[in-house]
């Protein structure tokens, strides 16, 4: 049985007024495969954890002893618009494999935002909230030009251009999907970084969306950082 990439999994989280989501689509291992790494040399195996492994994992994550944490590992698949795939693929801790418009042309939208924020004026990559800027015709503006770029790029191809050309009139905007796969000490780092107030709020919302995701699954991970006033 077949779906298409841009249908989420069963597991996922809706980020952008529900226009991207973020899925969980595997993962390998669990907090007591942390602690297992973590006394290997022990030469014992413990299939579930108690007070005394929670204690050890709080420490390795203080203490940045990360190597345990490699051992378990998550594979997501996102659905972001093409800006916000660049931000993320600056992590070169991940493997990804993307949806390729040389191949197909099924399934395009791009990303229409409902509020725009201003330009700090102090800080040339950020961005904030004016309760007063509502520029209702920005955001019409923006949706005509991305439909606008879509029917060029049909028009393209009922034309007889190739998908490898006609792709390249298609705005930051379009919605791409693709796969991550990552290890828990490299994702606590992209989580460090991406739910930041020094990141921009559209990646943010996936780095959130990716917190309630792994929480059943690293419960006590969780709970250390939520004693250092995060929120998970």
């Amino acid at each position: 049985m077949q779906q298409h990439l841009n249908v989420p999994p069963a597991n996922h989280v809706k980020v952008l007024d529900g226009q991207g989501w973020v899925g969980l689509i595997d993962h390998l291992g669990s907090e007591a495969t942390i602690v297992n790494a973590a006394r290997v040399s022990f030469g014992k195996i413990k299939t579930e954890i108690d007070a005394r492994d929670e204690a050890l994992l709080e420490y390795l994550i203080a203490n940045r002893h990360t190597s345990p944490l490699e051992h378990l590992v998550f594979t997501f698949s996102i659905h972001c618009p093409l800006f916000v795939r660049g931000q993320w693929h600056r992590h070169r801790t991940w493997s990804y494999n993307e949806i390729s418009r040389r191949y197909t042309e099924i399934d395009l939208e791009c990303f229409n935002p409902t509020e725009l924020r201003k330009q700090s004026t102090n800080n040339r990559q950020a961005s904030y909230v004016d309760e007063n800027f509502k520029a209702p015709e920005l955001v019409e503006a923006i949706r005509k030009h991305n439909e606008a770029s879509l029917a060029l790029y049909n028009q393209l191809l009922e034309g007889g251009v190739c998908r490898e050309q006609a792709r390249g009139v298609l705005p930051q905007n379009m919605m791409v999907t693709f796969w991550g796969t990552v290890d828990l000490s490299n994702l606590l780092h992209f989580l460090e970084l991406r739910d930041s107030d020094h990141a921009q709020v559209e990646i943010r919302e996936y780095a959130q969306a990716i917190k309630k995701l792994i929480k059943p699954i690293v419960p006590h991970v969780a709970a250390y950082y939520e004693k250092q006033g995060q929120t998970w």
